[in-house]
């Protein structure tokens, strides 16, 4: 599940302040109503008088959140649908055609009704504003209850378990003939996307200013195969997401970049300028104007190969066999799983780019391939292990690697390939197969690239601690140019800094991630390499909240140390770099 949670943060739905409204005044009865449903028959409200609960829950095929909730929702219908509480998905999006509703209802083996209301004058009747958004009818189809499902996830935090499951009370309640004490809590999720008129002219229009933001900022992911829940490629596409574009961009939620902008430039900077978001929002409230033809920018190309986003690769490497992650995990969690993979190479192969790539989304947390070659011994647990053997890895939130040409990382005749696997149940019994693509250097490149992984394995966080700060450090013994940063914690995961200190005494800021998000591990690629003068000392510097304060925090109560379960911590400063002197016929050229 942790890995869906993943795209949810990726897109950056909205959780307004909620609060919490007991015995509220009856409202009046919701009127009969007429939908059809994912096999074109006809469904109304009074076809289930007898049931003395209905729950409606407004659905999206796209929201994130949605999918999140469509495991919980078939254990709600599992636990109360035999105690006469009727279940009614409805789907009022207009970017959700029948068929899109269609086939998310049976690609997640949804077992109550979903509906298409194809003028959202359902969700008007019901004034729901959001998916998913739940509303508990009872026997007089009275609202009693109005919001979230429950609390497990939220905007920047998951929940190991919800603290109250809001729906659930209320229909325990409703069944025992109490008043819901509850009554209303704030939805979480996507705003509904509801028809708007296309208007040719304004003075921000789609073709002159708002395509030439999403393709700069919004398109890497927002399109067809890639993370980003929904594609954003069409203005139609972007009309109909306009009003949660808007929501998630002036939150600062979207486009996901947590670099301080005072230290370093990067070459995938994904921030908005604050003029673009005023655009933006200025487009939405003059109604999302198309404008004229002539002037949409040409549209930006992304490299073939579907599914991958470094393009078509050379080859693909897939795990030896399949494995079934458990519905749920075991005392201490699914342990790391590791395959063992022959490259059958005859020969030295450079690669320029790569890209692991998930069999089973909804439980791989992350893929770690590391490249061992003949007589070498795989140790993930030293710094050099962890970092010198390292291919390419994926994890929540994160980009593929691409070097830019002339540089590359060497896979040696006859390697084999490790996958380490880490795995979260999510409810449901699921086969992985996961696999990484590799893209070739056409010629023999002039550096070689390495990574390093200082870390830190000794720390304690004390329990309540809010700002608890760890340290780990490396030195460069060589002349190096620094290529890009990727900083790793777990969900207590604050801030991290990473800080060069020359040999001449300087010190500087490389980079400074003042809101680490766990949801978003980003490889900050620096636009130019840095250069680091042998004797360089790279310093990492990371806080942690374990607090109460922190919703991602699994339990504020006990100190937490490093391990390899994400509601354990750890601190890891990867980088990539080559060595000046270093060419690639150098007979140390696996060796640091």
């Amino acid at each position: 599940m942790k890995r869906i949670a993943a795209v949810l943060l990726a897109v950056g739905v909205l959780i307004a302040p909620w609060g919490l409204t007991a015995n509220e005044s009856p409202s009046p009865p919701i009127s009969n109503f007429a939908l059809v449903d994912i096999n074109g028959q006809r469904v109304q409200l009074s076809d289930y008088r007898d049931k003395p609960l209905v729950a409606v829950i407004f659905l999206g095929t796209e929201c994130p959140l949605v999918n999140l909730y469509m495991i919980p929702l078939k254990h709600l219908h599992e636990e109360f649908s035999g105690k006469g509480v009727q279940f009614l998905g409805i789907n009022s999006n207009t970017q959700d055609t029948p068929d899109m509703v269609a086939a998310h209802a049976r690609t997640h083996s949804i077992p109550f009704p979903i509906l298409k209301d194809f003028d959202h004058k359902v969700a008007d009747l019901f004034g729901a504003k959001r998916t998913p958004e739940a509303f508990l009818l009872d026997k007089e189809r009275r609202i009693v209850y109005r919001g979230r499902i429950d609390d497990h996830f939220g905007i920047g935090y998951q929940r190991a378990a919800p603290t109250r499951r809001d729906l659930a009370e209320a229909i325990r309640e409703s069944l025992a003939g109490k008043p819901v004490s509850v009554s209303r809590t704030e939805a979480v999720g996507c705003l509904i996307g509801r028809e708007k008129p296309t208007k040719i002219e304004g003075t921000v229009t789609y073709t002159r200013h708002i395509a030439r933001i999403l393709q700069q900022h919004c398109q890497e992911c927002h399109r067809p195969g890639q993370i980003g829940p929904f594609s954003l490629m069409t203005y139609e596409k972007a009309k109909a997401w306009s009003d949660t574009l808007v929501e998630i961009v002036q939150a600062g939620r979207m486009p996901p970049w947590h670099a301080d902008p005072r230290y370093g430039k990067f070459a995938n900077d994904r921030s908005m300028s604050q003029e673009d978001k005023d655009l933006l929002a200025a487009w939405v409230a003059q109604g999302c104007p198309k404008g004229d033809e002539k002037d949409r920018p040409p549209p930006r190309q992304f490299p073939a190969g579907e599914g991958w986003r470094i393009g078509t690769p050379d080859v693909i490497i897939s795990m030896n066999e399949s494995f079934t992650v458990p519905a749920q995990a075991p005392p201490g969690g699914v342990p790391y799983q590791h395959f063992i993979v022959d490259t059958n190479f005859d020969r030295d192969m450079w690669v320029q780019a790569a890209e692991a790539k998930p069999g089973a989304k909804a439980v791989v947390h992350h893929i770690i391939a590391y490249v061992i070659g003949p007589g070498e011994r795989f140790d993930p647990r030293s710094e050099d292990g962890l970092g010198r053997g390292l291919l390419v890895a994926t994890a929540p939130g994160d980009i593929p690697t691409i070097y830019k040409p002339g540089l590359a990382k060497k896979v040696p005749k006859g390697a084999k390939i490790i996958f380490q696997m880490h795995y979260t149940p999510n409810g449901e019994e699921t086969v992985d197969r996961s696999s990484i693509g590799l893209i070739f250097a056409k010629e023999p490149p002039k550096h070689i690239v390495r990574t390093r992984a200082p870390l830190n394995r000794t720390f304690v966080i004390p329990a309540g601690a809010r700002n608890h700060r760890v340290e780990c450090a490396t030195v460069f013994r060589k002349d190096a140019m620094l290529l890009n940063f990727m900083p790793h914690m777990h969900l207590r995961g604050k801030s991290f800094e990473y800080r060069a200190i020359y040999p001449d005494g300087k010190t500087e800021i490389l980079l400074s991630i003042p809101r680490y998000d766990f949801s978003w591990q980003t490889y900050y690629q620096l636009a130019e390499p840095k250069f680091l003068p042998a004797g360089t000392r790279i310093e990492c510097t990371a806080h942690f909240d374990n607090s109460a304060d922190n919703l991602n925090n699994p339990d504020p109560t006990k100190p937490v140390r490093w391990g390899d379960q994400t509601w354990e911590e750890m601190m890891i400063g990867w980088m990539d770099y080559y060595y000046i002197d270093e060419k690639p016929g150098d007979s140390s050229a696996n060796k640091d």
